[in-house]
């Protein structure tokens, strides 16, 4: 009986998501991401400071990170599918509305969500996250070169960096907590490919 009920199981039909462009830049966003924050944690934290001992070494680590931090978004441009996913984050619709509205009511109905390639809460993070790294970055540039600004230029830049910083960190924990409790996503940036009724599931009017 198992053997035949196997027989008439319809196979599971997967389509494509993401292309090895779009994995490339996520994987080595997340890796430069990840070295921030966490020689971050040990430049702040006295604890974990007394554990590497090399501040220095620390710092240098964590600026050319984070220098190195939107490099692959740069060289991803010219893959027109990594473009085309850009385009697709940063165009919002009446769908995307409705979708953050069920988003603060807490209703968690898939009819109330309805979701294109990407769907709302996507779209905000994504935006949300590009100009914290930019945000980042120039305060992180005025604090490294502290020759050519006043010192109110890099008392704000500080205040502003480290507390970012803080937020930036709730974010990703955040982030990470949601795509651990979806693995057909993780799956869909891992192998490029996620099954059909995932995607109709989840993003209704997406049309891979």
């Amino acid at each position: 009986m198992t053997l035949r009920a196997e027989a008439h199981t319809p196979p599971v039909t997967h389509v494509p998501r993401f292309g090895p462009v779009q994995k490339w830049v996520h994987r080595t966003t997340a890796a430069l991401m990840g070295v921030c924050v966490v020689t971050a944690a040990f430049l702040y934290v006295p604890q974990l400071a007394e554990l590497v001992g090399r501040r220095e070494l620390v710092v240098r680590i964590h600026e050319c990170a984070g220098l190195a931090l939107p490099v692959p978004v740069l060289v991803g441009l010219v893959s027109r599918a990594f473009r085309a996913d850009l385009g697709h984050l940063n165009r919002f619709g009446p769908h995307d509305r409705i979708w953050l509205r069920a988003a603060l009511r807490r209703d968690k109905r898939r009819s109330s969500r309805p979701a294109a390639k990407f769907n709302a809460g996507q779209k905000v993070y994504a935006s949300w996250i590009a100009g914290a790294t930019l945000v980042m970055l120039g305060t992180g540039l005025i604090m490294w070169f502290t020759h050519l600004t006043p010192i109110m230029w890099r008392t704000s830049a500080t205040f502003v960096h480290d507390w970012l910083a803080l937020t930036i960190g709730i974010v990703l924990a955040g982030h990470i907590g949601m795509a651990i409790a979806d693995p057909e996503a993780r799956a869909g940036l891992r192998t490029g490919r996620v099954s059909r009724e995932w995607a109709e599931r989840e993003h209704p009017l997406w049309r891979p």
